[in-house]
């Protein structure tokens, strides 16, 4: 089974040995919705995700992909109306329903070439 969006939190919290309390004063949030996270009952905004991720050193798109959001921010929508070959991706990529294996090599290569790109400037 998968861990659950409020209990990758909540571990990640624990692990860091912060109190409900103390993050949630750190994200500027009440104790009583950070509890709603933490238990499943509600799913953050976007905004809130970021923040979680920043405050616990968790990976955003993990945040974003158990919350079950795509995590398309405005520059990302400005970037692929404006880059057609990244619009054809997205497009080819939801057309073609590729599998999780298919989509993990995927991001295996985007992130070889990003690295290779990295290293070049």
């Amino acid at each position: 089974m998968t861990e659950t969006l409020g209990k990758r939190i909540r571990d990640a919290r624990v692990e860091l040995k912060q109190t409900l309390r103390g993050l949630a004063r750190e994200l500027g949030l009440s104790p009583s919705y950070l509890n709603d996270i933490e238990f499943d009952r509600r799913i953050p905004s976007q905004e809130v995700l970021v923040k979680i991720a920043a405050e616990l050193g968790l990976k955003l798109d993990d945040l974003l992909a158990a919350a079950g959001r795509v995590g398309i921010t405005k520059d990302d929508e400005q970037y692929i109306r404006e880059t057609p070959s990244a619009g054809v991706l997205f497009r080819r990529v939801a057309s073609d329903r590729l599998t999780e294996n298919q989509l993990k090599s995927l991001l295996e290569q985007v992130d070889r070439i990003t690295k290779d790109d990295d290293v070049e400037r």
